[in-house]
Parts: structure tokens; sequence; C-alpha cells
């Protein structure tokens, strides 16, 4: 009976932060952007500056209609928002916030984040090719090109961190770290946060939507809940990114003063507010330019992290 309860109190706990967390990021981001561009933003829903604007939102979906184009593909169009958002789900009960605070505890847990993570990326290119739209073709096709070209250095940025803990286990990689991991590891955390942003289409990195050139992307053809449900994947991936930098690159729960897992989120809000800072802060690159940084700036990059790590650990660890 107390393993019972244990597994239902952390799948309980996952549930919770999926569903409160991308909505607090959510609105800051309404926020956030509102500030950096003197313009007020939601101030009206729930009263107090608009609190419950994403709540309101939701409604708003809800009563939305359905439709369905008469060409697409009625299976995949129905499946693609739920294959884009379950990944996230289930990756977020493998990260640790805390020493034995992780709903499953894998012995091989970055392989399994990362290999999870890349199965989202399949909702944008079937919402693409279901849709029976030219517009939601190109942006499903964009979505494949940006996950071929930023696994690898995502990939190679991870592989650094568990070379230097001699683990994949995100547990035991927070475990490992010391503070002076973070000059050592500083330019694999930089590759494999901008990667991380390019996956999730995130601006500037979010040529497979392009509302000037492709309408809304693969999105374009969706309405009512099946659109809320892509946005809300994009939120829980915010989280996700963060949280998985913090733990990779930051230490997870390692600080002074504070219990461990607020250290967790303090470090995960602050990501967050670094990814909306830079929608607000650069335009969106043209997609040369966005095979460029991939190939020729983030992979190179991540190879000499790789190296410098090896050479770490032989020469002095």
């Amino acid at each position: 009976m107390a393993e019972v309860l244990d597994v239902l109190v952390r799948i309980a706990s996952v549930l919770v932060a999926f569903l409160l967390l991308p909505l607090i990021v959510g609105q800051a981001e309404h926020k956030v952007m509102a500030h950096m561009q003197a313009r007020l933003g939601p101030m009206y829903a729930g009263g107090f500056h608009g609190w419950a604007q994403l709540i309101a939102d939701g409604v708003k979906f809800m009563q939305k209609e359905d439709i369905i184009p008469r060409a697409a593909d009625r299976r995949v169009f129905a499946l693609a928002p739920g294959v884009s958002l379950v990944p996230y789900l289930v990756v977020m009960a493998a990260i640790p916030i805390g020493p034995g605070l992780v709903a499953a505890d894998l012995d091989v847990g970055l392989f399994f984040v990362l290999a999870v993570m890349g199965i989202g990326v399949l909702g944008s290119i079937m919402a693409g090719w279901s849709s029976g739209n030219k517009y939601s073709l190109l942006g499903g096709m964009r979505s494949a090109a940006q996950l071929m070209s930023y696994e690898l250095p995502l990939v190679l940025a991870a592989s650094s961190v568990a070379m230097a803990a001699g683990t994949l286990s995100l547990s035991g990689i927070v475990d490992a770290w010391q503070w002076w991991w973070l000059p050592w590891q500083a330019a694999g955390g930089v590759v494999f946060f901008i990667a991380g942003l390019a996956e999730l289409r995130r601006p500037p990195f979010d040529m497979p939507i392009a509302e000037s050139e492709l309408i809304m992307g693969h999105m374009t053809e969706y309405t009512g809940m099946r659109f809320a449900l892509f946005m809300l994947a994009e939120y829980v991936g915010i989280v996700v990114l963060s949280a998985l930098t913090a733990v990779l690159f930051l230490g997870g729960w390692h600080g002074p003063l504070l219990p461990g897992p607020v250290w967790m989120l303090v470090k995960v809000a602050l990501l967050s507010f670094v990814v909306i800072w830079l929608r607000v802060s650069y335009p969106r690159l043209r997609e040369d330019q966005l095979q460029k940084l991939a190939w020729i700036g983030l992979v190179p990059v991540a190879l000499g992290q790789l190296a410098l790590t090896g050479l770490v650990k032989v020469l002095i660890v």
C-alpha cells in the first residue's frame, strides 16, 4: 500500500508541475515582454495585473470550434498535438528537483530525456504533413531541418557533462557537480541552451512558424483546444529546457542557505526569463543563418568542449 501511495504522489506531483509551471512562464512572458516593449500587457483578467489571463485564454480556446480541413489526414491531424505535448510530460518525470525528489530516477536518465525530447518535434512534422496545406507542410519540413541540425550539438554538449560526472543519471550528475564546473563547462552550457531553443522553435529560431511567410506554419489549420495544446507544449518545453540546463550545467539543487528545491526553481525561473529576453531582443534568423549557426558555430564549439572535458579528466581529475 505504501508503494502504491508513493507512486501516486509522484505522479500527482509531476502533473501539478506540468499544469502549473507552464502557466506561470506564459504569464511571465506576457508581462516581461510588455515591460521590455514599454506597453501594459494583460491587465484585467482576474483583477490584479491580469493574473488570470492564461486561464481566460484556456476558457476561450475551449469555446472555439474544432475544425479539421477536408483534405487533412484526420487521424494524424488529431494525434499531432498530443505527440508534441506528451513527451515533455514524460521528461518532467525524470528531472530531479532535490536529493531524492524525482518521480523516476533512471540510471540512463540523460539518454532517456534527450531521446524523448526529440520525439516532440515529430508532432510538428505530423501536423504539417497531415493538414493538407502547403504553408503547414513547409513549416513541418523546416521543423525537420532544425531537428536534424540542432540535435547533434545538443547531444554533444550534454555528453560533455556526462563524461565529466562519469554517469548518465541526472541525479548522479548533480551529485558530482562542483562549483568549478561553471567555467569548465560554460561553453557546453551555452551550446546546449541555444540548441534547445532551436528545437523548441522559440524566437529567434521560429522559422517553422514565421507568421510573415507561413501564416502559423504547422499550426495554421489548427483551432480550439488542439491549437492550445501546441502552445502549452511550447511553454512546457521552456520549463523542461530550463530545468535540464540547470541540472546539467548549473548544479541543479546546489546552492547556499536556501533549500535545494528552492534553488532549483530559482534557476529554472531565471533561465525561463532568459528565454523570454531572447525572444524580445533578437530578430528571426534566415534559414541559411540558422543552419550556419548550427554546423559552423555550435557543433565545433561542442566538439571542442568534449575534447576539453576529456583532457581535463585524463590529466587532472
